[in-house]
């Protein structure tokens, strides 16, 4: 445009002209609500923004220095030397609690340089790695590019823990909690506290939490003695616990390793050298050996572990108020320790016996237990159980019962029992197979003096799970001979007054409470026995007889005194059916529910300690994470029997092995023993219950379902190898039981029980009849042998001489008497008193 004054005035025309003012006002107009609108608007996403940030402040929980500390840690059982052999947790307490002074300047180091190089310097938020994370995320489009303080990211852990994230939103939403929150951790905690609780929080892999566990898990070793290549190791996984696992990936955590070595390098915290001595250090080999290790974490608990458990569960509830809930979880995530009572060379003793093939009868077959759930066409859920498919064989004639002489041919029958589920048109939902060997045996090992189980067998092969069956403490089986010690003749001497010496006719007999017959395991019967003679080799029905003058009552104070829960006095059942044990079958143990081997165990160690009962404890303490006992076995205790009682039956029991029904036990080692053996009838249940001045011990061998088999004495055996190997192994010395001052000997006619008479007792037909007896004082019998008779016969007329009678054909004859009317022919019956020798006189000679 030329600048002339016509041009010029021409425009100014334009400009000052109508349309074009009416232009320019429409567009100020435009500019003025633009703008008005455009301030209004960022007004408005400020006032939103705000309340957006304000809205997640109120929903961010309050923090405090304890609301950071970590929760769940695991929970360690030691054996009664101290060592460690089991920890527990759960998924989120997978941790051991360790202070910040025990863990390495290196390694605490190592995981400042790669997660938070300025964690010394930031109030919590690290401004500048927001600003390089912000860069990083436009740049990759992703909003997970890190940034996060280690205050966040405990923050994160122990705070906020897992929330969702899937949206921008929520991600946002975490950040500013994150944020707030370690801003305000940062006032209240010092870097040091917030290093430890971190590095106690920090996932390091497949579960494991914080620097300790992972430290044990990897390298076999606490955390405070681990090297700096050690240290890098840790400390690469976080970023990301699994691509940059050092088992699974250790290519991908050794780049990363190498990272964080750099990094220290650079921040000065490590020297050159120390840097190419980490960098060389072939640190994976010794993780990948570590890893090949076999662990006992990963493997279910062991038999005397799920005891163990259940009894701190109990004892948590009734001494401390728990719930249920609150007891496990105290357990598995309360970071205890549980001192045990197990004795781990005794525990691998009974381990290895137990389990060995050649310590069973030939032949040895399966049990079935099964478990089939499905929703049949009518949409309701229906479980099968092997019972089920028993009925199914039965119907099919594919036999009567659930044992099986193997583990292909049981799940042959489940899998044709299944079908024909199928085939209802029912859908499976899901299926369980077990098939236990059999014949199957538990044990039970207790030190008498204290009542601390020192080993327990559940059973024997493969276990596969937790809480499973176990034989030992939890099965009730019936516990046949070994029962009338404990409920007829410790009773007998130690409240009726009876002595060892005590006699009963062992001839046919009859309950007196229900009239059934009392059958010995052996033929015919012996005539005059002693209780002696009764424990020694098992009899049936001087034990009967001798609960009738004891009374089922007074045996069944003293079986709960023994510490026996599962007898019961009056049980109603659902049925309307009531169920006593106080009965005179109690004498042979004949019991509505049986006995388990634990509360069996420890009624003869009772004996076995002069008579004092321990309630059986599997723990001696145990102490919360802050060091703090929270429960203390105090071995309480209570005398049951007299000290004499015990050394009585003792004495008798040690009679039992040597030359009764348990020679089978009989020891090698030369170590004094006692014991009783036991067999139920219809030989389903085979026991052996004896001790050494050290340990009590109980085995049982039998079928899970009731079957009927020849134990070929082989549970005694059981019992025998594992005393004299506890005892070699220990090196025990030899020792007798002691003799209490209360005891006395006197010699007693064995017929009779009373004082045994010279010249008449000693002459009986089969041998001497006098033996000298162990007494408690003021029981030695006061009267003389009234069986045995000694007669003067004539042998001229084979009758009773007369005072004519020369000398030459007199004859002094000894018999014994019977009561008037005694039933059956005994043992006895060929000695008895001719009924001619009882008034005939010789008539020969006048």
């Amino acid at each position: 445009m030329k600048y002339t004054k016509n041009n010029i005035e021409k425009k100014r025309t334009e400009l000052s002209s109508a349309k074009v003012r009416r232009h320019a006002k429409i567009s100020l107009f435009l500019f003025k609500y633009i703008l008005i609108i455009s301030i209004v608007l960022i007004v408005t996403v400020l006032g939103l923004g705000a309340g957006f940030v304000r809205g997640i402040l109120k929903t961010t929980p309050q923090i405090s220095k304890e609301s950071v500390h970590s929760k769940g840690y695991i929970t360690t059982i030691y054996d009664n030397k101290g060592t460690k052999i089991k920890t527990l947790s759960n998924h989120d307490s997978n941790r051991i609690y360790i202070p910040l002074s025990k863990i390495p300047q290196n390694l605490q180091n190592a995981f400042i340089s790669i997660e938070d190089e300025r964690f010394y310097t930031h109030n919590g938020i690290d401004l500048y790695g927001i600003i390089r994370a912000t860069f990083l995320g436009i740049k990759t489009q992703s909003l997970s590019q890190g940034g996060s303080t280690l205050t966040q990211q405990l923050i994160k852990n122990n705070i906020l823990g897992i929330q969702p994230e899937k949206t921008t939103i929520e991600r946002i939403e975490r950040k500013i909690k994150e944020q707030s929150l370690a801003l305000e951790l940062e006032k209240i905690a010092s870097k040091q506290y917030i290093l430890e609780e971190y590095l106690n929080a920090i996932n390091l892999g497949e579960g494991t939490l914080g620097v300790q566990t992972a430290s044990q898990k990897y390298f076999n070793k606490n955390v405070s003695d681990l090297t700096l290549s050690e240290c890098a190791v840790l400390a690469s996984i976080t970023k990301n616990p699994t691509r940059y696992n050092p088992i699974t990936h250790p290519e991908n955590n050794a780049s990363r390793r190498l990272l964080v070595l750099k990094k220290m390098l650079e921040h000065h915290y490590i020297t050159k050298e120390e840097y190419r001595k980490a960098v060389s250090d072939d640190v994976y080999q010794r993780i990948k050996k570590n890893a090949s290790n076999p662990s006992n974490e990963n493997k279910p608990n062991t038999y005397f572990e799920d005891a163990l458990i259940l009894q701190v569960v109990n004892d948590l509830k009734s001494q401390l108020g728990y719930d249920a809930t609150k007891a496990y979880n105290a357990i598995y995530s309360g970071g205890l320790k549980i001192y045990s009572t197990q004795d781990s060379q005794i525990q691998k003793i009974a381990n290895e016996i137990s389990n060995n093939p050649e310590n069973y009868p030939a032949g040895t077959k399966v049990s079935l237990t099964y478990t089939l759930s499905v929703k049949d066409i009518n949409g309701t859920d229906v479980t099968y159980t092997e019972n089920n498919v028993l009925n199914y064989m039965k119907k099919h004639n594919l036999g009567n019962s659930l044992i099986f002489s193997s583990s292909k041919k049981a799940k042959a029958v489940s899998k044709k029992f299944r079908k024909s589920i199928q085939r209802t048109g029912a859908t499976i939902l899901n299926e369980f197979i077990s098939t236990p060997i059999q014949p199957q045996i538990s044990i039970t090992i207790i030190n008498q003096s204290t009542g601390e189980v020192e080993a327990l067998v559940g059973g024997r092969g493969a276990k596969t799970s937790n809480l499973s069956l176990n034989r030992a403490t939890r099965t009730t089986r019936q516990p046949g001979s070994t029962f009338k010690v404990l409920s007829t003749f410790l009773p007998a001497l130690d409240y009726s007054k009876m002595t060892l010496a005590t006699v009963y006719d062992d001839a046919p007999y009859h309950y007196l409470d229900s009239n059934r017959p009392v059958n010995n395991y052996y033929s015919g019967y012996r005539g005059f026995s002693t209780i002696r003679d009764a424990i020694t080799d098992s009899m049936n029905i001087v034990a009967a007889k001798t609960m009738a003058d004891v009374t089922p009552n007074i045996s069944y104070k003293y079986l709960k005194d023994l510490g026996f829960s599962t007898i019961v006095a009056n049980k109603i059942t659902s049925n309307g059916k009531t169920y006593t044990d106080i009965n005179q079958s109690l004498s042979l143990g004949g019991l509505t529910y049986g006995v388990t081997n634990l509360e069996l165990t420890n009624a003869f160690a009772a004996i076995a300690n002069g008579g004092t009962y321990h309630e059986p404890s599997l723990y001696t303490k145990v102490v919360d994470q802050n060091g703090n006992i929270l429960l203390q076995s105090d071995s309480k205790s209570q005398r049951v029997m007299k000290r004499s009682t015990a050394f009585l039956l003792t004495d008798a029991m040690e009679d039992v092995i040597t030359k009764g029904t348990g020679t089978s036990a009989s020891l090698a080692s030369g170590m004094t023993a006692a014991g009783k053996s036991g067999t139920t009838t219809n030989n389903y249940d085979y026991w052996f219950s004896g001790y050494t001045p050290y340990h009590t011990a109980s085995v049982w061998m039998g079928y899970d379902r009731n079957t009927d088999f020849d134990s070929n004495d082989l549970h005694k055996k059981i019992w025998s190898k594992i005393m004299d190997k506890i005892s070699t192994t220990k090196n025990e010395k030899k020792i007798s039981f002691k003799k209490p001052s209360s005891i006395v000997t006197a010699n007693v006619c064995k017929k009779s029980g009373k004082l045994a008479i010279d010249g008449v007792c000693d002459h009986d037909p089969r041998g001497n009849m006098i033996v000298t007896e162990y007494f408690e004082k003021g029981t030695v019998p006061t009267q003389t042998c009234d069986t045995h008779v000694a007669v003067e016969i004539c042998k001229k007329s084979d009758s009773l001489a007369n005072k004519h009678c020369p000398e030459k054909y007199r004859k002094q004859k000894v018999y014994i008497v019977r009561q008037k009317n005694s039933p059956g022919i005994t043992a006895d019956t060929p000695y008895l008193l001719p009924e001619k020798y009882r008034n005939q006189v010789c008539k020969a000679h006048k």
